[in-house]
């Protein structure tokens, strides 16, 4: 299937159904890494796997940076023809939060029986407890390291969202029409940016400053999708770069001994070959694109970010009362009846709430631009 083009108020729009598939089973990656872990529901199950399953299972924290790498590349696709004023940096930016918070605000809505108990707990030190809602509620997280509670662990990449969707009209104007050489040195500063931010001394809490690499790294996979489309033989041929970067990918996240003492870390390694994966399914071709393309994959794809958003509030939820609580589950059940509850509540907030929410907060935002104006 080839990608579908269109222009939007100046704004190019491209439908690449193979990569919202993909979406959904990377938030299914990421919610196995967390009840696969020590303690967790499927912990037992998972040991008993053979080491290298086990090994890509524990890995699903790596699928963050596929996201990361994802965004940037679809900012990149839609802005591509974007004229930026400060008409369309107040859409740019309303619209990049009504992507983001209207999800994260029902997580933390979600959450909030848990919140409360834990705040009127006596041992809290003065202001520790501003301190933690003020971060949760600006979405800060991403900039600490351990805050102590774990309300919602993943919430720290949307700031790294936020972060990148500050500078990307900057860091997007240089790349906006480059060719093979600037696309090398993109990607040359996206593998070495970590590396050298990391010699340089910056704190690694300061997730948002290592993660930009990704988004820079996405925009570069943008250009070279761009740039590749109008080669007559790479469209429905995206299996020679996806298949490469999928294998060595995984061969990676099961022996990341081999990168030890090497000077960088496994997300730098897995950066160029999670290019390769995006613009091969990007490109289209192959029975596994074809399959990620389905309509099936494609809502979930589109419902995976209230998967990701919500997915341990839920477990707060299940865990207290299906697994630890009067019902007491098997763990292995327990599991099976909360990834159903997550995709079925994932879907149904999409469909009903975030969806809807963000279409209206672009309109109340443009109806207030032209009472401005």
């Amino acid at each position: 299937m080839r990608p579908v083009a269109g222009r939007v108020a100046g704004v190019s729009v491209d439908y690449l159904p193979a990569l919202t598939g993909l979406r959904f089973w990377l938030a299914i990656w990421v919610i196995l890494h967390h009840i696969c872990g020590k303690g967790m529901m499927l912990e037992a199950w998972t040991n008993a796997l053979p080491p290298s399953l086990g090994g890509l299972i524990h890995g699903g924290y790596l699928a963050v940076q596929t996201f990361f790498i994802l965004s940037g590349f679809v900012l990149a696709r839609t802005y591509a023809y974007a004229k930026w004023d400060r008409r369309s940096l107040v859409r740019f930016f309303t619209a990049r939060f009504a992507r983001i918070y209207p999800v994260y605000f029902v997580s933390l809505i979600v959450l909030s029986p848990f919140i409360i108990e834990m705040l009127v707990a006596p041992g809290w030190a003065p202001g520790q407890r501003l301190h933690l809602m003020t971060i949760y509620l600006f979405v800060l997280q991403g900039w600490y390291g351990s805050l102590a509670v774990g309300w919602n662990t993943p919430a720290w990449s949307l700031s790294c969202e936020f972060f990148f969707y500050l500078w990307f009209p900057l860091l997007f104007a240089p790349l906006r029409k480059a060719r093979w050489m600037m696309i090398s040195v993109a990607m040359a500063v996206a593998v070495l940016m970590p590396i050298a931010f990391d010699h340089s001394g910056v704190p690694w809490d300061w997730k948002p400053v290592y993660h930009t690499a990704d988004f820079i790294a996405g925009i570069a996979a943008a250009r070279i999708f761009d740039l590749l489309r109008e080669q007559a033989w790479w469209p429905e041929r995206g299996y020679w770069l996806y298949w490469p970067g999928l294998l060595l990918g995984g061969w990676l996240i099961i022996h990341p001994h081999v990168v030890d003492n090497t000077g960088a870390d496994l997300n730098t390694y897995l950066r160029p070959l999670n290019v390769a994966l995006l613009v091969g399914f990007a490109l289209s071709g192959g029975a596994l694109a074809r399959w990620l393309s389905t309509s099936v994959c494609d809502f979930l794809g589109k419902a995976s970010y209230s998967m990701y958003v919500l997915h341990v509030p839920i477990l707060w939820w299940m865990g207290r009362y299906l697994v630890h609580g009067k019902l007491h589950l098997p763990r292995p059940v327990g599991a099976s009846v909360y990834l159903a509850t997550v995709m079925l509540a994932a879907s149904l907030v999409f469909h009903y709430f975030e969806a809807p929410a963000s279409v209206w907060i672009r309109a109340w935002a443009k109806r207030r631009e032209f009472r401005v104006s």
